[in-house]
């Protein structure tokens, strides 16, 4: 059994990652495979370069603002705050923020996001 704990928003650094948009990571450890938790920052008008993971589902979780999402070969949708989004491990995704302030949501994965399973598909 593992100890509680609590991971500190202060001590945590923004990052710009090259998919286009800004990363916050809240929880991604190797000690813990099951998932990561990360905020994801997308400014005005930017649209994120078309991805997909390896072996990792994403939960997209919208918390600010509003944007366009695509998945795999369905039709764009809308986003608002609240909406949660589900992408399939090797699925293409991609979101453009299309209000007028940044578009934040927190991206869920499971098992754990790692580099290594991300890959462009622009």
């Amino acid at each position: 059994m593992r100890d509680p704990e609590i991971s500190r928003a202060s001590e945590r650094e923004e990052y710009f990652f090259e998919e286009g948009c800004f990363i916050t990571e809240s929880w991604n450890r190797p000690e813990d495979e099951a998932c990561s938790i990360a905020r994801a920052r997308v400014p005005v008008g930017v649209t994120t370069r078309v991805h997909w993971l390896e072996g990792i589902e994403e939960r997209y979780v919208i918390i600010e603002g509003e944007g366009s999402v695509r998945v795999g070969d369905a039709p764009a949708q809308s986003v608002v705050p609240g909406d949660v989004v589900v992408i399939p491990a090797g699925c293409r995704q991609s979101i453009i923020n299309t209000g007028s302030r940044d578009l934040l949501f927190y991206a869920i994965c499971t098992p754990r996001f790692r580099v290594e399973a991300y890959y462009d598909a622009s």
